[in-house]
């Protein structure tokens, strides 16, 4: 089972699933539980965005025992507001800077009116903009050459249909040649083994973006959805920590799984967390797949204060590790 509260892209919006025939979001906005109900209502609307000061200043302090799944959900949902996020468009471009593979959709040539996709690898150019190395045999090559209009879809988390999908529409042109060592060098540090980028029936092919989507909450609700153009997407910058979240996590994961179910008990306030699995980290905080009860929930844990560094990273856990068990 796994239960989403929040979209940890989307300040205003959250979620709760639970995929046992119980309870289903139909709520955009905010959560709140009714122990006789099947569903969740939203009277008022949060801010988009939250700051730091407010995230870090207040923190939930209702005391409620293990089993009183109300009040559990109403602490969760007290915390998941609070909790500092990156802003969509920065959460968004970040994805795909990390990110390695997606679905290409493209015109097809041969069923002409008709899409067709492909799994592809790729890698986002300093701009942002996703770089493809295609060979003239494949059949999306080919639909490229005749018509270069095209997506690129992005999951977070293919195994979950309630977290961010990203869908990137543009068109896919071939790299100048001035551009070539740039882009073969920035596509090789994502995919060090593709030796095959060097054959005589390959190129690299940038798609340009025009306009960025994204939606979140599709196996339960329309919980949030929108879209960028090209020059806000452009515009945004990378988060610098998100780079190290596959090893801090598998660290933490590995070697301090007790220290993180601290840390979120602590933050939120659920009387007993199960487990702690750290599925990836940001500047204002990590997001996590907390067990409550025999329940999985996604959580957004912030921290105390934006990360600088790698190293501040560390020095940040520390600190809310001691905050947990003084």
């Amino acid at each position: 089972m796994l239960k989403t509260l929040v979209t940890p892209w989307q300040g205003q919006t959250f979620l709760l699933s639970r995929f046992n025939g119980q309870n289903n979001l139909h709520s955009p906005l905010i959560l709140q539980f009714r122990p006789s109900s099947t569903f969740f209502s939203s009277p008022t609307t949060l801010p988009r965005r939250l700051s730091m000061a407010a995230a870090a200043a207040e923190s939930p302090t209702q005391s409620v025992s293990a089993g009183d799944d109300a009040n559990v959900f109403q602490l969760i949902q007290s915390h998941q507001e609070k909790a500092a996020r990156l802003p969509p468009v920065e959460e968004i471009r970040t994805l795909l800077d990390r990110s390695v593979r997606g679905t290409l959709s493209t015109f097809s040539q041969k069923h002409e009116g008709y899409p067709s996709g492909s799994m592809v690898d790729f890698a986002c150019d300093a701009d942002g903009s996703p770089i493809l190395a295609v060979s003239s045999l494949a059949v999306h090559t080919k639909d490229l050459s005749l018509n270069p209009k095209c997506s690129l879809l992005v999951a977070r988390d293919p195994e979950d249909r309630t977290d961010l999908v990203v869908t990137l529409h543009g068109d896919a042109i071939p790299v100048s040649e001035k551009d070539q060592a740039a882009i073969r060098t920035a596509y090789l540090a994502k995919h060090p083994n593709a030796f095959w980028v060097d054959f005589g029936d390959f190129q690299f092919m940038r798609i340009e973006p025009k306009v960025v989507r994204y939606v979140s909450g599709v196996a339960t609700a329309l919980l949030g959805s929108g879209e960028f153009r090209s020059e806000e997407y452009k515009a945004a910058k990378v988060d610098p920590i998100a780079q190290f979240s596959k090893p801090v996590a598998s660290h933490m994961n590995r070697d301090h799984a007790d220290d993180t179910k601290a840390i979120v008990q602590h933050s939120t306030s659920i009387p007993q967390v199960d487990s702690a699995y750290i599925l990836d980290l940001d500047s204002l905080g990590f997001n996590v797949k907390a067990g409550y009860q025999g329940d999985n929930f996604k959580l957004r844990i912030p921290f105390p204060r934006r990360a600088e560094n790698r190293k501040d990273v560390k020095t940040l856990i520390v600190e809310m590790l001691q905050a947990a068990k003084p």
